[in-house]
């Protein structure tokens, strides 16, 4: 998808759309959508990407999160700020550790960029 702040919605859109359709409960939804949002966010603010790719896998009972980036000039990996919980924009990464299981980052499949994952535990609705 483009990097765009407008893609952001579009991402979390597909994302839920994907979800009901493998069935997921209501809180896996809302979780999974909240972890894209933050992690797509970043990838469009904090690199010079032109595209982002969100790729999302059920594996036993978990769902992978893929957010991939194009990177940019002298990036870090992404890690959560000490202190900045308290503060406006910087609580995104702090949520995406408090939900998942584990996620980290790993260098792009192309030599250019990172993927930033997420392991999410999986729940199917209810009847």
């Amino acid at each position: 998808m483009p990097a765009r702040r407008t893609s952001v919605p579009e991402a979390r859109k597909r994302v839920i759309a994907l979800l009901r359709e493998w069935g997921a409960a209501q809180h896996v939804r809302d979780d999974v959508e909240l972890v894209v949002s933050e992690l797509f966010t970043n990838a469009v603010r904090h690199t010079d990407s032109e595209k982002v790719g969100c790729e999302l896998a059920l594996v036993g009972s978990h769902i992978r999160i893929e957010i991939t980036d194009e990177g940019g000039p002298g990036l870090s990996a992404p890690h959560a700020q000490p202190g900045s919980v308290d503060k406006e924009g910087g609580r995104g990464l702090f949520l995406v550790g408090a939900l998942s299981e584990s996620w980290g980052t790993r260098p792009g499949d192309s030599g250019r960029g990172r993927v930033v994952w997420a392991d999410l535990p999986y729940t199917a609705a209810t009847l």
